[in-house]
Formats: C-alpha cells, structure tokens, sequence
C-alpha cells in the first residue's frame, strides 16, 4: 500500500517510509492510497470473535501488504493485551471504555501498536537510532512514552505544555527516564505541536538525528484506533443493539474520530458520528459555517481535547474530498463550557451510578442530547477517572481510589528538561544530545 500527503505536493510514500517519517515533506499528513471494504461475512459473524480477531481482520486490510502476516498478528495480539469493553449507562446510552490499558487511556491501542511496528521496521533495517517526538495535551504523553519504553533503537522525546496536564497524567512520562525524556514546555499545548512540526521541516537537524512522530499525524498511531470502534460494534451486536448505533467521540485533535470514519469507510455499519468537543469549538464552528478558522487553544477541565488547530482535520476533510455537504451528513457536532462538563458529570453520576471523566462527559451529554427515537448511543470513555482525580472528586464529591498501575507512577520522580517555545532553543538542545 502507497500513502500519499493531504497536501499533494510530496512523493507517494510506503509504509515503512510513512512510519518512520511520520509527516510527509511537504507537511502534509499521510494518507493510504485506498481503503479496502471488508467483506459482508466478516460483519455478519462479528459478534462471534474476540477483539483480537476482529483486530487482526481489520488490521490486515490497512497493513497486510507490508507486514508479514505473523508479524503483523503477533503485533496486534501483543497490542491488545487488555479488553476494551461496552458497558451500559442508561437503557439509550452505552460507555466505550478504552482505559484499560497500561496507562489507563485510549492512546495505549495506537501507541502500542505503533511501537510495535515501528520496531519491526528497525530490525528490518538494522540502522541507526530513531527518535520519536510527540507533542501531548495529557494522556498522548504517557501512553506513547510507556509504550515505548525500553524499545531498542528508539528514544522518546514528549513535549508536554508547562502547568496544563494533570498531576497523574505528568506522572506517567515525566519519572520513566530510560530512552524517554520529557520537554516541560512554557505554552499550551498548539506550542509543543508547532515544536514538532517545525523540528520534521529543518533540514539541519534532520540531517543530525532521524525523527518521526507519534502523534495521531503518525499514520501507525491513529489507523489502530480503528480497532475498538469494530470491537464496540460486535459487542453491541451481541446484545442486539447494533442496528441505528450512533458513536459519539470527544475530539480533540481529531485522529480518533478520524478512525472511526475509516472504519466506517470500510463497510463498519456506523449510522452517523457525533463530535463532541469542549469550548475549543473550530470543529463544531466549521460544521456550522463551512469555514475551518483555527484558533488559539482555551484551558478547560477537559484538557487533552484542549487543541486550537486540529491537525487531524486535514485527514477528515481530505477523505470527503473537501465536501462540507459528505462531512455533515455523517457528523454532527457539540460544544461544552466546564460548567456543562461538571454539570453533566454530577448528574450522571447521581443518575446512573456511573463515573464520568471529563472528555467522557461531552461525549455522554452530546447523546443525551441528541440521540433520535430508534436510535442506541455509544460513547467513548477515553480515560479512567481517576487520571483527573482532584477535578472529579471535586465535581461528584466522591472520593475516587487510584487503580495501582496508576499509583505505581506516582511514586516515581519526576525527571524533565524546562524548554520555551522558542523553536531555535528547542533545535539547539536537539543537536546537543
């Protein structure tokens, strides 16, 4: 399979290439040249496989002209040492729990998926040291650095935005050392992305160190997202529940959403998507007016969806070949101030028992608010609560416990490097290592 960039201006790229390259020469994000439909019988038996069958099945459709079929199984398997399950909030509305994982997060399918391809294409290769540099508004950090972590041939650099991810979330990535460093950035989080961006577009330091990203930019990152998306609809398949099925995504810098519009593209029976995002709203403005207006990023309780200029855009606007009319035929969107979030955590809650986290909570509202008659609402639930400790205590006032893989980093010290947004200051300590 060939990927080709957003922007056209860059030479078609394999997969290997893509990978490693992470944003193409042209800053363009890469694309596969198709989407293969999976075959009618694989959604007519759905329910009767495991997520790491389904996975697999999906997984050869993206990857399998480029990955041996063992290796590729043996990746995802490995991947997916932990269950993603669908669990009931009220009769309408189902959570998508994706913070099972190591780092209790969604990023842990994608990053360790990635980690785990990225390091089959270095044995291949048999080359020098890789660095990964990835920008994180909270959970992207710690799942890429722990699913990277102790990987020969590659060290991790995470540029996380100074006094703006929480205190757990920090925990993760800042006390591993090893082959990971963390970047304490003195911006928001749009500042650690354009670090980045701008590190893959200078010829000087490319020509010192081979970098690539693991961001959702990185195509190995956000295409593995697409596997719980399957999982979500088998399960509520078993339950008889699929038909009319509406999955509702908070969005931030739009690479998990746009996973489930290429699961969609490949036949999975998705009636539409919803959205959800807090009161960075350029998304939401655009679905409105048609106009992408990007802007600085605001701070809310919701932080890791707190992105100005979602670079995942680009991928959502070129599958639709830049139709406004496609793009909002199969989503809707929604918008959420803090109050709102707590709000809707509180009454949830009180309601049903069930524990919202505060991206999880826009996506829960936005069903709530608008799901259709004859229609079964799936929301992602994409971080444990207890990631955000202080704010949802203070919300739901409970005492949340702390899952122990979760205290475990706690008790780490943190290690990190003080940095500006300056891009020189941040090239000049990239030539120094």
């Amino acid at each position: 399979m060939k990927y080709y960039s957003t922007n056209n201006q860059s030479p078609l790229a394999t997969l290997h290439e893509a990978v490693v390259k992470g944003l193409a020469g042209d800053r363009g994000l890469y694309m596969p040249e198709q989407i293969k439909r999976l075959p009618e019988e694989f959604f007519d038996n759905i329910q009767n496989l495991s997520f790491q069958e389904i996975s697999f099945e999906v997984a050869k459709a993206f990857f399998g002209e480029d990955v041996e079929e063992e290796a590729l199984k043996q990746i995802v398997y490995d991947t997916l040492a932990f269950d993603c399950p669908v669990v009931k909030v009220n009769d309408s509305i189902y959570s998508l729990e994706l913070f099972h994982g190591p780092t209790l997060a969604f990023k842990d399918v994608g990053a360790r998926f990635m980690a785990r391809l990225l390091g089959y294409f270095i044995r291949q290769e048999g080359k020098e040291l890789v660095n990964v540099l990835v920008a994180t508004s909270g959970d992207t950090g710690s799942a890429v650095a722990n699913g990277f972590l102790g990987v020969e041939g590659i060290h991790v650099y995470v540029l996380y935005p100074k006094g703006k991810v929480s205190k757990i979330q920090e925990s993760q990535f800042t006390t591993l050392g090893k082959n990971i460093t963390a970047i304490e950035v003195d911006g928001v989080f749009d500042d650690c992305q354009a670090l980045v961006k701008n590190a893959f577009m200078d010829e000087e330091l490319n020509n010192k160190m081979k970098l690539t990203s693991a961001n959702s930019i990185n195509v190995a990152r956000f295409l593995p997202q697409a596997f719980y998306y399957f999982n979500a609809y088998a399960r509520m398949k078993e339950k008889g529940l699929a038909d009319n099925m509406v999955i509702c995504v908070p969005s931030g810098n739009f690479g998990n959403i746009t996973a489930g519009l290429f699961g969609h593209r490949m036949g999975l029976p998705i009636k539409r998507f919803i959205a959800a995002n807090n009161a960075n709203d350029i998304f939401y403005n655009y679905l409105q007016t048609g106009k992408y207006e990007p802007k600085p990023s605001r701070q809310t309780i919701a932080n890791a969806m707190d992105v100005g200029d979602p670079s995942n855009f680009a991928r959502v606007y070129n599958l639709y070949g830049g139709s406004h009319e496609q793009i909002t035929s199969l989503i809707s969107g929604a918008t959420y101030s803090d109050e709102l979030i707590a709000a809707t955590m509180e009454e949830c809650y009180r309601d049903n028992g069930y524990i919202l986290d505060p991206h999880g909570a826009c996506g829960y509202r936005a069903l709530k608010e608008g799901l259709k008659d004859g229609e079964t609402g799936v929301f992602l639930e994409t971080a444990h609560p207890a990631k955000f400790k202080d704010t949802v205590d203070g919300i739901i006032g409970c005492d949340i416990e702390i899952p122990a893989k979760l205290a475990e980093f706690m008790k780490g010290t943190k290690q990190s490097v003080p940095m500006t947004k300056n891009f020189e200051d941040f090239k000049k300590f990239l030539m120094n290592e």
